[in-house]
């Protein structure tokens, strides 16, 4: 069996005891981005899995895009990232 060479952890323990994987994180050319990817992608950086560099990169994001989406799950959780419930947690 082949394993490809990869920068860091191949896999992490979430905090409810479920693995995430680096085949867990969504492909680099992605053009939709519903809320489950980018909820992927950022426990892939808070826990390690992924550097938020490496994840801008990858993923042609912004710092801002990615701070929004961070922000977002961190005061509203995963259904903030959803685009047809994004006006119910923005602020005014």
């Amino acid at each position: 069996m082949f394993l490809k060479k990869v920068d860091g952890p191949r896999c992490v323990t979430l905090a409810d005891g479920k693995v995430m994987s680096q085949a867990d994180l969504p492909p680099p050319d992605t053009r939709r981005w519903v809320a489950s990817r980018k909820a992927a992608v950022v426990r892939g950086v808070a826990y390690g899995l992924i550097s938020r560099e490496e994840a801008l990169e990858r993923y042609g994001l912004s710092d801002e895009e990615f701070s929004e989406w961070v922000n977002a799950v961190s005061q509203h959780g995963i259904d903030a990232l959803k685009a047809t419930t994004i006006q119910r947690y923005r602020q005014p």
